[in-house]
């Protein structure tokens, strides 16, 4: 189990969400915690640290009036550890390479390769092509809906008809280098995981998968690394002291490189 940290970018600043709370309507979103600090500044602390593999997420839609502000934050943790970071937030074919270009290691796509409620294929082969499968990483962030985790779209307000499952990760696994998933309706509440959802993705075999969405305690991260088979990968948001949070960074990366 790795830690791979965030820096989640919403209305030009770094924050933490409540992730079931956003909203395109005047930009809206619940607020855990606001940085005073800027993006570049959690870079530097991810590259000091030798962590890679952090995700940089830019919260507003593109037509947001914050979306350039955002960008900006981007830049400066790009500019601050290439190869270091991946990004998601708008990512489709025409851009991808972009961000790649301004440092990204990976783009993170969700919402362009889903569309009208099912996966496009057409699409993820689009931006297979365009970056690589080395360089792309699918989004499959969800909420449970009956038994079910459905994948969620447009920064997590809309359901799609497609579920998390091991067959279908497997079948688009060959577009990709990483799962990324969020519990949304956990995320940024440090209230403890989804413990179905980890034990699901803990049957996983194949490539990376990134688990996000609960982690309030070090005996939530214990549950899933056992849930999880010790085969996730692990973000920590609100709970983080980073962003006001209790977990203490330097705590939870000794304890995430102990030998279990």
């Amino acid at each position: 189990m790795r830690f791979r940290p965030c820096i989640d970018i919403h209305n030009g600043k770094v924050k933490q969400i409540v992730g079931g709370s956003l909203l395109d309507d005047k930009n809206q979103a619940e607020e855990n915690f606001v940085a005073v600090q800027d993006a570049g500044f959690y870079a530097r602390l991810y590259r000091d640290s030798g962590i890679k593999g952090g995700h940089i997420i830019l919260l507003n839609p593109a037509g947001s009036e914050y979306y350039e502000a955002d960008l900006e934050q981007a830049r400066l943790a790009l500019r601050e550890y290439p190869g270091g970071l991946q990004i998601g937030g708008g990512i489709h074919e025409g851009n991808a390479a972009d961000f790649l270009n301004m440092g990204a290691s990976h783009v993170i796509v969700t919402s362009y390769v889903f569309r009208d409620g099912t996966i496009r294929y057409d699409r993820l082969e689009a931006l297979r092509k365009a970056v690589g499968k080395e360089h792309l990483v699918i989004d499959l962030s969800c909420r449970r809906r009956g038994d079910d985790y459905y994948v969620v779209t447009d920064r997590w307000q809309k359901f799609t008809e497609e579920t998390v499952n091991l067959s279908f990760m497997k079948h688009i696994a060959e577009y990709c280098d990483e799962f990324l998933i969020h519990a949304v309706d956990a995320e940024g509440k440090a209230k403890g995981i989804e413990q179905p959802l980890a034990e699901l993705l803990g049957d996983w075999s194949g490539c990376s998968v990134t688990y996000a969405g609960g982690i309030g305690s070090f005996e939530d991260l214990q549950q899933l690394r056992s849930l999880g088979k010790n085969r996730l990968d692990v973000t920590i948001g609100s709970a983080l002291d980073l962003f006001g949070g209790t977990m203490k960074y330097e705590e939870v990366l000794r304890y995430l490189e102990e030998d279990i």
